[in-house]
């Protein structure tokens, strides 16, 4: 009854973390074409058929469930592969609505007009795909109205995070909050629109301030996923093993996961 969880590279092993946290018995397939990452400098096209490819290898590791941990991939490439690729007995499910109904306090199966709610001023801070996309501000205009959303497209930070070096990640970080906050002073909410980002949650935090709800994915989707499977039980695929899978170099990545995740994690070529 394995899942998928797929990423460009590292970034989704913060949503597999807070998965094997949430649901411990559920074998994990994951998948990193750390090959191809960073997808956040990538077009729309390009995005597409790489994420295609990744969830493919999936399904052949007895996956029917993949979720895109990936934002950018959820962004570019979620609804036109569920319009047009994903096979009848499958599912793939994006990043962004878990924020949502968190954001809105709104269930995804709610479909009552948009309302007001609390939160009016959001930061975004995302990959310039993802960015490009407007995929949140459309999603959340489906829910709410009156939010004002400032996005902020943080080049370098994914690259930076992959690489190891987070003295260059958190003065990017910090960087990229000064020009947001150019832009919109006094932000109420902050969205970390990338799953590598929760590394840094605490970087952005203080940069933004105290007073700032900074919203991070990962125990979000967790949560998500699991109520998605008490409702469709079916979608829990055949596979039983947790593995690790990479277009990269398998011995690097490993290493590199294994920093990132702080607990050993090997991973296989795909």
């Amino acid at each position: 009854m394995a899942i998928g969880i797929f990423d460009s590279g590292l970034g989704g092993l913060t949503v597999y973390g807070a998965v094997a946290d949430y649901l411990p018995d559920l074998p994990v397939v994951y998948f990193a074409d750390s090959a191809h990452t960073p997808y956040g400098v990538r077009d729309a096209d390009d995005i597409y058929r790489l994420t295609c490819a990744s969830v493919e290898r999936m399904w052949e590791e007895g996956v029917d469930l993949a979720v895109l941990a990936c934002n950018t991939a959820s962004a570019a490439a979620l609804r036109r592969m569920q319009e047009n690729w994903v096979p009848r007995d499958k599912r793939v499910l994006g990043v962004f609505v878990p924020l949502i109904e968190a954001l809105t306090e709104r269930n995804w199966g709610d479909n009552s007009p948009p309302r007001e709610v609390t939160v009016k001023h959001v930061a975004l801070f995302a990959t310039p795909a993802t960015v490009a996309s407007r995929a949140f501000q459309r999603e959340l205009a489906f829910r709410a109205i009156g939010v004002d959303v400032e996005a902020q497209p943080c080049g370098g930070v994914v690259d930076a995070i992959e690489d190891g070096d987070e003295m260059l990640a958190e003065a990017l970080v910090r960087s990229h909050v000064e020009a947001l906050k150019r832009r919109m002073p006094h932000p109420q909410a902050a969205i970390l629109g990338c799953t590598h980002y929760p590394l840094m949650q605490d970087v952005f935090q203080e940069a933004l301030g105290a007073d700032v709800d900074v919203y991070s994915q990962a125990s979000l989707v967790a949560e998500s996923l699991s109520d998605y499977l008490k409702r469709h039980p079916d979608k829990a695929g055949a596979g039983t093993e947790t593995k690790f899978l990479t277009t990269g170099d398998p011995r690097t990545v490993t290493n590199k996961a294994t920093q990132f995740l702080r607990r050993k994690i090997e991973f296989q070529a795909a």
